[in-house]
């Protein structure tokens, strides 16, 4: 690529020298048929394996004018795209200097200076671009969205709701998922729940609320809404769900529920909170059968780990060693297993992610399931 940019900038530096000498050749009577000196200039340096001073070069043979500044631009965007920031940010900041700009080519360049400075993180610079923008050309929303992204680096949750409601009413963008999280963020899960009654965080959330409290009936209604809108996440669910029957105690309550969870979304972490229950009241024998029982359904590393433990607790001698040894490389294993991943761009964590560090989508970072997950 670089190769290729050194090549086409002299063509354009000499189509655009060539189309001015072309357009003067009828008002001058005798004119020079040598090429400017910076373009030899410009050469020199290729030839001399100094490519940061011949582009300078030619950029400024390039000059401004309503037939270059798509060029410009284009160069600006591969700088930024390469990681030449300061070059991107130099080329568009000469072509807003240029009074004879016309209105959508100056929004053009502000809005690429503005991307230039959100890529280096400037972001006080980027935002006051992006709402001058606003302001310029209100149809936009890439600058709404801009915006968002460096309120979000801000972690300005205010500013953040404020302009993707704008977005959301301008340009009828959905953003009352994203506006629950914003609210989730500031720690205010009825509001969140007021704009996206299916926002598994605020219930999760409100239901710690109400565990916290004591307000034992409310927390339990909570995590099984949680577990009806997204049954994925019943593995983060399950512990709220379990302390609020504890409190209760209503173990009987418990176990149903997780019965009849269990029929309908299958998955090691309820199997793993019954078995807990069976040993609790039957001794760990009853867990060791309900677990195996299960696992031929649903094998799983974390109901063998599980299954591996209470082996340990029941052994001794020689057995107990060779168990320990297996409980180890099994503690291992899993302890180098992510258990969340992003349905967008498949980034893999063992925290729980509301916001997907690579992607920055919300909601989308889910537990793993299967073998090696829930």
């Amino acid at each position: 690529m670089l190769y290729l940019l050194f090549l086409l900038l002299p063509v354009a530096a000499f189509t655009s020298w060539y189309a001015g000498y072309r357009s003067k050749i009828h008002n001058v009577k005798k004119t020079s048929p040598n090429l400017p000196r910076d373009y030899f200039i410009g050469l020199k340096y290729l030839i001399e394996e100094q490519p940061d001073k011949a582009v300078d070069v030619f950029i400024k043979l390039l000059e401004v004018n309503s037939d270059t500044v798509e060029t410009h631009l284009a160069l600006g965007s591969l700088f930024r795209r390469r990681g030449e920031v300061d070059r991107a940010i130099r080329i568009h900041q000469n072509l807003i200097a240029r009074p004879q700009l016309t209105k959508t080519q100056r929004v053009h360049a502000m809005s690429a200076l503005a991307e230039d400075y959100l890529r280096a993180g400037v972001l006080d610079r980027a935002e006051n671009l992006f709402l001058e923008l606003i302001k310029l050309d209100s149809n936009s929303a890439a600058s709404y969205t801009y915006l968002l992204d460096i309120y979000e680096q801000q972690k300005d949750w205010d500013k953040a709701i404020t302009y993707a409601n704008k977005l959301q009413n301008k340009h009828g963008i959905a953003m009352h998922m994203t506006i629950a999280h914003y609210y989730c963020e500031l720690n205010d899960p009825r509001k969140a729940l007021a704009i996206d009654k299916a926002c598994v965080r605020a219930e999760l959330l409100l239901s710690e609320e109400h565990l916290a409290a004591g307000n034992y009936k409310d927390a339990i209604r909570l995590c099984k809404k949680a577990v009806d809108y997204s049954p994925d996440y019943i593995s983060e669910v399950i512990r709220p769900l379990a302390a609020a029957f504890e409190g209760l105690h209503d173990d009987v309550g418990c176990i149903k529920y997780l019965q009849d969870c269990l029929a309908r979304y299958p998955r090691i972490s309820i199997i793993l909170v019954l078995a807990g229950f069976l040993r609790k009241h039957n001794g760990d024998f009853a867990a060791i059968e309900f677990i195996t029982e299960q696992m031929t359904h649903y094998p799983s590393l974390r109901g063998l780990d599980c299954l591996t433990d209470l082996y340990v607790d029941n052994s001794d001698g020689n057995t107990r060693e060779k168990l320990l040894l297996l409980q180890k490389v099994m503690h291992d294993l899993l302890g180098e297993r992510p258990i969340y991943r992003c349905q967008e761009c498949g980034f893999a964590s063992k925290v729980l992610y509301w916001h997907c560090p690579s992607c920055r989508r919300w909601g989308l970072v889910k537990p793993i399931h299967g073998l090696e997950g829930d």
